[in-house]
Parts: C-alpha cells; sequence; structure tokens
C-alpha cells in the first residue's frame, strides 16, 4: 500500500491536505480515485489508514480513518558524515535512513571539499526513503557544521564511533563492550582527516576508534557499513 509522509496532526476524521506534488502522485500517476486508501505517518502519531475524500484540480484531500500502528521510535544513533560529492551524500542519505539512523547531520573538515549541497533534495530522499520502507519517521539532515565546532558542543553521554581508516578496533566488539545507549557515527572526507583532528578525536574520553575493515571505503560505503555493524552490535535489528 502506498505510505506518504505528512507533516499534519492525525485524529480519527481529520481533513490532511498533501503537498502538490504528492497530490500529482496520488492522482496521476497511482490514479486513486475517491475511496481508495493509503497509510500516511507524520513521525509523532504512528500510521494511519487514510482514504481518498475529494480529487480537486489543484490537489487531492485525504481523510484519516485509524491508527494502524503505534509510533515507534529509530534507535538512538546519528550519522555524521563529510560533504562528500553529491551522488555519494545522496546514497549515504538514503542508506542511512534505510537503517534506522535518526538524525544525519553534515561535517566540514580539514580536507572537505567545497561542494554545491541541496538541503531540499537531501530532505526529500530521507522522506521518499523512510516512506518506502516503513519507517514511522523521517531523520532531519542538518546544514553543515565544522568538526571542531561540533566536538565543542558535544553531549559527553552520546558514545562517538570514530571511524578511522588508519585503523582501529574490530567494529562490533568494539561497540558492543562500549555498551548500548546513545551513538553518534562519523565519516570523514575523500582525503580523510587530518592528523590534528584524528589526534582530537582519540583523545575525546567519548570516542570508540574502529576499524571497518582491510579495505579503505568511500565515504558512502563506509557510512552504510558503519550503520549496517552498529546495527549488528547494540542496534534495533532483533526487535
Amino acid at each position: 500500500m502506498i505510505r506518504l509522509h505528512l507533516p499534519q496532526p492525525l485524529s480519527p476524521g481529520a481533513a490532511l491536505a498533501p503537498t502538490l506534488d504528492q497530490s500529482r502522485y496520488l492522482a496521476q500517476v497511482m490514479r486513486l480515485k475517491v475511496g481508495d486508501e493509503l497509510l500516511v505517518f507524520n513521525g509523532e502519531h504512528g500510521e494511519w489508514r487514510a482514504t481518498i475524500a475529494e480529487v480537486l484540480k489543484k490537489g487531492v484531500i485525504l481523510r484519516a480513518e485509524e491508527k494502524v500502528r503505534d509510533q515507534i521510535n529509530p534507535p538512538d544513533v546519528e550519522l555524521l558524515i563529510a560533504t562528500v560529492k553529491k551522488a555519494a551524500l545522496e546514497f549515504a542519505v538514503e542508506k542511512a535512513t534505510e537503517l534506522g539512523a535518526a538524525r544525519i547531520r553534515l561535517v566540514t573538515t580539514a580536507r572537505t571539499q567545497s561542494q554545491h549541497l541541496r538541503l531540499d533534495r537531501l530532505d526529500a530522499i530521507a522522506e521518499e526513503s523512510a516512506e518506502q520502507t516503513g519507517r514511522l519517521d523521517v531523520p532531519p539532515v542538518d546544514d553543515p557544521v565544522k568538526l571542531e565546532r561540533i566536538l565543542d558542543g558535544w553531549d559527553p553521554t552520546r558514545r562517538l564511533m570514530f571511524c578511522d581508516e588508519t585503523g582501529g578496533a574490530p567494529a562490533i566488539a568494539a561497540v558492543q563492550a562500549a555498551g548500548a545507549g546513545p551513538w553518534a557515527i562519523l565519516i570523514g572526507p575523500e582525503g580523510g582527516f587530518s592528523p590534528e583532528e584524528r589526534d582530537r578525536l582519540r583523545a575525546l574520553p567519548f570516542t570508540t576508534a574502529v576499524s571497518l575493515g582491510p579495505r579503505v571505503l568511500r565515504a558512502d560505503t563506509a557510512a552504510t557499513t558503519a550503520l549496517t555493524l552498529w546495527q549488528a552490535a547494540v542496534g534495533d535489528w532483533e526487535r
């Protein structure tokens, strides 16, 4: 069944107004008519069955019918990834959403190359991925922030899985040893972290430096791999 993310309050009988693009998708692509059903979610009130109430020239009106699934929060893990090339970054956002990241934070480092970013495009990718994979929320994609500024304001109760291309402990064992709780995963740029950044990261008490294996991975591959290993160690796959 079609699923749509609608950031609007959900309650029995509530009228819902999809965006123009969503309305075109429902009426012109999927050919839904009055009375047809779909699923909607807003990240707060669970998943609801809705019906097409009206098909207008410039939009579609939905009516919320009943809740079919209670809200489930994602695992408390954030992905911090350096702003890499467009295709790689879009892939990383898509897969991070599929793998349950609660938040995606873009980072600039000493070796980050300047990129033209379209945050609206990244937000749309996260939303579409959430709709397709059954998530009940859409992870926000934050504006890029310098790594040193992020570390200066870090909450020390959140562990940081530092994926160091120069080597570290095996990821699953290291994360399991550090324990469950709030986590973040840090993926560097194509040129890797500078020696100064690496030294600072390794000296922080909340950091767990890990290896992602014997091969140097592209940033998008590293992000997917790291999230998979974290999920296998302490994530929500058993739920």
